[in-house]
């Protein structure tokens, strides 16, 4: 399912939101958590689960053509860590 089909169907189970307004919605979501993680933060949905930014280490690897060592910095990655409610959700 992709953003425009989430916010169709979150339209028609929410009677009185069109679907513009909800694609609105998630674009300021989607915004609002890349910049929260994007500055050290963290977003926390009750039940569902969390939004974060790990940092993963630099470390040395090798190209494939020409079997060099090579050294990969280390970059920040973002994560979602689930929540209880949906492990349990998909565990029934």
């Amino acid at each position: 399912m992709n953003k425009v089909e989430l916010a169709e169907v979150i339209s028609q189970k929410v009677a009185d939101v069109p679907k513009a307004k909800v694609l609105e919605i998630l674009e300021t979501m989607t915004g609002v958590i890349t910049e929260t993680i994007k500055g050290g933060g963290e977003v926390t949905l009750s039940g569902f689960g969390a939004f974060l930014a790990k940092m993963r280490k630099g470390r040395t690897g090798i190209n494939p053509q020409t079997k060099a060592p090579i050294e990969i910095p280390p970059v920040r990655t973002p994560k979602f860590k689930a929540g209880k409610t949906l492990k349990d959700a998909l565990r029934a």
